[in-house]
């Protein structure tokens, strides 16, 4: 007796499970100006590097005689594959069968590429579109009840961030726990006009009576790479897949491990004369922070991260004579390099990702100080500052500070690690104090001044 009839069936599910959600729907992704996910892992990955797991996962019906009737496929799909020569775990949501939501996926497939992830010690990465498996009433009419929501398995994407990388692709409308695996990645990457990103759609906000909204309105790309939700947006799928590839190309496999040092085509002992004249000698004339960078770093190497917000700070990898290294930068041009609340939250992600990773942090710093006045007050810029200070404090990675210019007050003191080995320099443009001079004298000074009877002089 042989087994030939079930093994035809099992290859008859694995073709039915490659069309997805039917030609229909397919079409449909496409007028949407979106790839399946099929085409997504292919175009991400090295060719033939994928190896799927769990194909065959999915809902079969079956007639009297016992003969497959039809087969929907699981919404999610997950296996093993090679970027740029190294292993990663690769996920993904197919929005062709029920938008990603709960009630199409078979959720021990979502469990076991975050376990996958956790145990091999790999890279996860995820392209999100849709609920990203998160429930619908469509699954509360499956089961016949409701439930109290349970975050089971969170735990191992939360582990997963402190042993590998992660990094995450909004690739659709992303809402509920879909926009929460975007959310808790390493990095994070939008496009631009087809995705966005939100806690709940326009319908669950009107029926809240908190207004008539569109997806744009809720999570376009624009909002939530100026808040710091995501990290970078991109123009297109093909660019996004460029970001993640470079991202984790400049991280080891896992924490375990150091950072792997690339051939460096640049001299580190070289020489760029174009600096000599870059910072003014008139401390109100600003410099292009980006030029002193691409300088300083080998050539063609610095990728910045979270380019939208917290403007004031640029953070960024790069290599040095080809060691991958995490640099910032106060930025002249956006409120004189200040820290804002909205910058210092992203140093501390930047400087944790750093200290995760093994990265050498280097700052080249320009910074008169905390942002002052009443918004910045408001916006409890102080705890945040103080927190991204502590940050640089608590890294256990080598850290050198290059004063390009200004070194003032408490955010001023970001230039060492006390306690701690560290390297600190400056150049001949370098101005440091509490504070300003000139604002220091008019402090100092206010009750004299004010009766000085020739005030300007």
């Amino acid at each position: 007796m042989s087994w030939e009839d079930e093994i035809k069936e099992l290859r008859h599910r694995e073709q039915l499970a490659l069309r997805m959600g039917g030609t229909d729907k397919v079409a449909r992704q496409h007028e949407f100006g979106k790839l399946t996910v099929r085409e997504r892992v292919a175009a991400i990955c090295d060719a033939g590097s994928f190896h799927e797991i769990g194909t065959l996962a999915g809902v079969a019906e079956y007639d009297d005689a016992g003969n497959l009737t039809e087969f929907t496929p699981s919404n999610f799909v997950l296996g093993t594959a090679d970027i740029d020569g190294r292993p990663v775990v690769l996920s993904g949501d197919d929005f062709t069968v029920r938008g990603g939501s709960a009630d199409a996926s078979i959720g021990a497939k979502r469990a076991r590429a975050e376990g996958l992830a956790l145990d091999l010690k790999l890279p996860h990465v995820r392209l999100v579109d849709g609920m990203g498996g998160g429930g619908s009433v469509k699954t509360i009419e499956m089961a016949g009840r409701t439930y109290i929501p349970e975050l089971r398995g969170w735990e191992t994407v939360v582990q997963h961030l402190a042993v590998a990388p992660s990094v995450s692709l909004a690739l659709g409308s992303v809402a509920g726990i879909g926009a929460a695996r975007v959310a808790t990645s390493h990095y994070s990457v939008i496009v631009r006009d087809t995705a966005q990103m939100m806690i709940a759609g326009p319908a669950l906000v009107d029926w809240a009576n908190l207004g008539d909204v569109t997806k744009e309105e809720l999570g376009h790309a624009r909002i939530h790479t100026r808040n710091g939700a995501i990290d970078d947006e991109v123009a297109t799928e093909s660019e996004a897949f460029d970001r993640a590839r470079r991202f984790l190309s400049y991280l080891p496999t896992a924490t375990d491990e150091l950072p792997p040092r690339v051939q460096s085509t640049d001299d580190p002992r070289r020489k760029h004369e174009a600096l000599i004249d870059l910072v003014p000698k008139d401390p109100r004339k600003i410099y292009k922070m980006h030029d002193l960078i691409t300088a300083v770093v080998d050539n063609a190497s610095f990728f910045e991260i979270g380019e939208k917000w917290g403007r004031s700070i640029i953070t960024g990898l790069a290599h040095l004579d080809g060691i991958p290294i995490a640099l910032f930068a106060e930025n002249p041009a956006i409120y004189g390099g200040a820290w804002t609340a909205d910058a210092c939250r992203k140093l501390i992600r930047f400087l944790d990702l750093a200290s995760t990773f093994h990265l050498p942090i280097v700052h080249l710093e320009d910074c008169p100080g905390f942002l002052i006045g009443k918004k910045s007050e408001e916006e409890a810029t102080i705890r945040f500052g103080s927190s991204a200070l502590a940050a640089l404090g608590q890294s256990n990675v080598p850290f050198c500070c290059v004063i390009v210019r200004k070194a003032f007050g408490v955010a001023g003191g970001a230039n060492h690690k006390p306690g701690a080995h560290h390297i600190r320099v400056a150049w001949p443009s370098g101005d440091w104090g509490s504070l300003p001079i000139e604002g220091g004298i008019e402090v100092a000074y206010k009750a004299e001044l004010a009766e000085a009877a020739d005030y300007d002089a």
